[in-house]
Parts: structure tokens; sequence; C-alpha cells
């Protein structure tokens, strides 16, 4: 049986508290008078990690290391927004979930990247994924395809909402221990639909990070 990459039925269950339903469509217009559900959260500077870097710091978006195995293979199919503002999240948004699989990849929550890259219940989301691959002792391969991507602002201009839809057909779990990659036929349960709430931290460094995370599982809309 195939695992997906994001927690199944029964690890949503588990984190539910993070992981809540989005409303709503990728096909509505963004509003600058809509309020975006957890637009208020605040970001907070991220510390370094202990985890080694492995590449030059001006090689790294924002100086942090997000580079993944070959094997693990993160496609963005989306246009970037004219917003300033909103590029600049939804590329951080990108680099978020990049940051989740880095961590798969290294074994570890503590990586630089995940901390960089969320705050709040972001950086507790991006920890559950990853928790729960160290849980069952297996990674991620193949290609996992984000698309229909949409973001708006809130009116304070420090918060910005990314959705997107999820493609993860073609990307499979991959035991440890053995290198058994685990497929399935693909079905609904291979769609998910994304709104990342991501707050810019007001340092000035230009950098974006994810504070809450909603997803609505089993997509038709993203098929």
């Amino acid at each position: 049986m195939k695992r997906r990459t994001l927690p199944t039925a029964a690890a949503l269950a588990a984190t539910a508290a993070l992981l809540l339903t989005a409303c709503g469509s990728g096909d509505d217009e963004p509003s600058d008078n809509d309020k975006i559900p957890g637009a208020d959260q605040q970001s907070s500077k991220p510390e370094k990690s202990t985890e080694p870097s492995g590449a030059p710091a001006e090689d790294k978006p924002d100086g942090v290391d997000v580079s993944l195995p070959k094997d693990m293979n993160l496609v963005f199919d989306w246009d970037k927004p004219k917003d300033k503002n909103e590029a600049a999240a939804m590329e951080d948004a990108a680099n978020f979930v990049r940051a989740i699989y880095r961590g798969v990849d290294k074994r570890t929550t503590q990586d630089a990247a995940l901390v960089a890259y969320s705050t709040g219940d972001g950086l507790k989301y991006g920890k559950t994924q990853i928790d729960v691959r160290l849980e069952g002792d297996w990674t991620a391969t193949g290609t996992r395809r984000h698309y229909q991507a949409t973001t708006r602002s809130a009116s304070n201009g420090t918060s910005v909402e990314v959705a997107f839809c999820v493609d993860s057909t073609k990307f499979y779990s991959k035991e440890i221990k053995t290198g058994k990659i685990l497929k399935a036929a693909p079905s609904i349960t291979d769609f998910d639909y994304f709104k990342i709430i991501m707050v810019k931290l007001p340092t000035g460094d230009g950098l974006w990070q994810a504070s809450k995370v909603f997803v609505e599982a089993k997509a038709a809309k993203c098929q």
C-alpha cells in the first residue's frame, strides 16, 4: 500500500489541531478586505541550527540551505505574482515545503531551513510531518507537483495567504532500511489543497515564515 508523503487519515486525525480544513476555492479573487485566518500571527527571528549547512551561505535563498536529494523532486509549477510582497511570500512558502522534506531527508526537526521558514503553528506542523516519517522509519522519493497557486494580502501588509494544489501521484514513501518504494494506483487521496499563512519577519530581512497551515485532503478541484 502506498503511504502518503503527507499524513494518512489516521495521522491527520492525530494532528487535527494543526491540519484544519480549508474553506473557499483557489479560484476566489484575492481581496485586501477579506480577513485572512491567522494573519495576526507574529513572526519570530529564526535561530541558527546546530546542523551543518553543507554549502556556502551565499548560494542559498536567504542564506539557508533548502537543497534536496535528486530523487526527491518538488516541482512548483506556478507564476510569480506582480506584487513584491506576495511574490516573496510565495517563494518562501515553497521554501517551507522544501524545508519539511529536507528535514525528512536529514532525519531531523532541527535543520536550519525549517526554523528559518516557519514559526508558531507552521513550525509545529512542519515538525509533525517530519516526526511521522522518523517514527515510521521512511523517507520520500519521486515528484511532488505544486500548482494552481493564488495569493492574497492582509490589509496590514505583513501577512499573505498562499494557496495551491498538490499532486502526489508520483511521490512515494520509501523504507529507510530496505529501500523499498511503496506504490499504489493513483487516486483522489493523492490530491490536496493547501492554504499557508505567511508572515513577514519584522527585522527587515525580507524573510517570510509559514505561521499556519490549512489542508483540504482529497481535493477534487485539484484533479
